[in-house]
């Protein structure tokens, strides 16, 4: 049997058995807790990152708060739109499925082509450069550290988690878990030693007349781009989505996921940025290239130590927890024959992605090398939002369309107006005061509209390309040693998902 045969046969067995399978396989079966996972998910590395960023374009210590709090709020609307969504359309997959579901396939690809080149690979790169500079800032504590110093460490760690995701599921969900600990360590410590300064009376920058005192005039462009900043921390509350089909009871265990899990997140990012400002005036923290450093050479004294080795191994399990979620949007697509098959295969033996895996690796490498922290947060900030926006039209779109679907979870109406109003403010004002770094980002989304129709869409090929296109598979299998996951080939169907009309 020729590899597309073997592919294609493989391919028509039904969607919930694959999806069932591949999360088995990369350690990711639903045990019904959405609440641990939701938080967990959306508590990592960018609330060591975003605060420098949101303070500089808010202008103020105030303002810069009163952006965490809302940028909360306007991930609760969202995840409670997305909670409907869930359930209405119980397929995993995420923005990219509802979106695929709802507008078609050109929508759905472009939203998976930016995720491919764009969310996932410029995340991991923020992250990794943010691991070295934690983990090189306390040798060089007079300057920066030296650019290729910090490109070279954060390459090496996603080249070290790329090679151990490839190598063993059960590596990476406990390197996952393990680390999970630095970063909790280092917001319970950082909040712990905030309220014993404020206690002890050392707030003068939290103080209203203070607080509200700005460096800069506020404009409506630079408050959009503090808000971009607060969103890549706050980036991962719609993660609960991408394994919908295995939610347990999804109806009330969602719901209850983004109640609870939301304010808390919302709570320790607002502390965390208060127990900041009890230590250092706004200024030391723009000039700070390691935030939480800073707060510990100040506050921790002989331990100060804690704190960069506490981030640096959040960083690292960030990083980790990402690559294990970009095979899975990766598997997604492909099933949806929207990637080439070979990103859905996984190893004989290990049961891990590679190949989606290294494609991940390689986006990030290259991004490694050419970006730089603040303006990537912008770029990747931006297409998270335009994706979450397009994502929840789709909600309006579907209520139009079709009135009496089954809605097990129906959101107030004013709930997805209120946050496209946001959005549409928030895109606008973004592109307006950072048009290169925003624009950018569309443009590269819209590459992804001759992609489709010559790979996707145009489907009576020369046969050549057939050829040429199985034999790169077939090489690909080799090399990787992978196949498509198969649960039981004497059960097959044709997959019908299609748009709706």
């Amino acid at each position: 049997m020729s590899c597309l045969s073997h592919i294609a046969t493989h391919h028509q067995q039904p969607t919930h058995k694959l999806t069932a399978f591949f999360l088995k396989c990369v350690g990711l079966t639903w045990s019904g807790a959405p609440l641990l996972v939701a938080t967990r998910n959306i508590i990592g590395s960018g609330i060591f990152i975003s605060p420098k960023g949101v303070l500089e374009h808010a202008g103020s210590v105030g303002l810069s708060l009163i952006v965490w709090v809302c940028g909360g709020g306007i991930c609760a609307l969202g995840s409670l739109c997305y909670a409907e969504l869930g359930v209405t359309i119980p397929k995993s997959g995420g923005d990219y499925s509802y979106v695929t579901e709802i507008f078609g396939g050109l929508v759905g690809f472009l939203l998976l082509w930016s995720a491919v080149l764009i969310m996932y690979p410029t995340t991991l790169a923020v992250i990794a450069l943010t691991f070295s500079n934690y983990v090189l800032q306390p040798a060089f504590q007079n300057c920066l550290p030296p650019f290729i110093a910090t490109r070279l460490l954060a390459t090496i760690c996603v080249l070290f988690l790329t090679w151990v995701n490839c190598s063993s599921v059960r590596w990476a969900t406990r390197i996952q878990d393990i680390f999970t600990v630095g970063k909790l360590l280092a917001l319970v410590l950082i909040i712990v030693v905030g309220l014993v300064q404020i206690f002890k009376g050392h707030y003068d920058a939290l103080v209203p007349s203070v607080a509200f005192e700005f460096s800069q005039d506020p404009s409506f462009g630079q408050i959009a781009l503090a808000f971009l900043q607060a969103s890549f921390a706050y980036s991962g509350w719609n993660f609960l989505n991408y394994v919908t089909e295995e939610v347990v009871e999804p109806r009330k265990n969602l719901p209850l996921a983004i109640y609870i899990s939301i304010p808390l997140v919302t709570l320790v990012y607002t502390m965390t940025n208060i127990a900041y400002f009890t230590s250092m005036t706004p200024e030391e923290l723009l000039t700070s290239n390691a935030v939480a450093v800073t707060f510990g050479e100040k506050l921790l004294g002989m331990f100060s130590w804690v704190m960069p080795i506490s981030v640096a191994l959040s960083t690292f399990g960030g990083i980790n927890g990402y690559l294990f979620t970009s095979s899975r949007l990766c598997f997604s697509g492909a099933r949806e024959g929207h990637l080439p098959y070979l990103l859905a295969m996984i190893h004989v033996k290990n049961c891990t992605p590679i190949p989606a895996l290294l494609v991940c690796c390689i986006a990030t490498v290259l991004i490694l090398c050419i970006g730089e922290t603040h303006n990537l947060i912008n770029y990747v900030s931006f297409i998270n939002y335009l994706s979450y926006g397009v994502t929840i039209a789709g909600l309006l779109y579907l209520r139009k369309k079709r009135p009496n679907l089954a809605r097990p979870i129906k959101v107030n109406l004013l709930v997805p107006i209120t946050y496209l109003i946001f959005w549409a403010l928030l895109l606008f004002c973004s592109l307006y005061s950072e048009p290169v770094v925003c624009g950018l980002g569309m443009v590269i989304m819209l590459t992804g509209v001759p992609v489709y129709f010559v790979g996707v869409h145009w489907k009576e090929k020369p046969k050549w390309i057939y050829i040429l296109l199985e034999r790169v598979t077939y090489l690909g299998q080799k090399l990787c040693y992978v196949v498509f996951p198969q649960e039981d080939s004497s059960e097959t169907e044709p997959l019908t998902a299609k748009a709706i009309d």
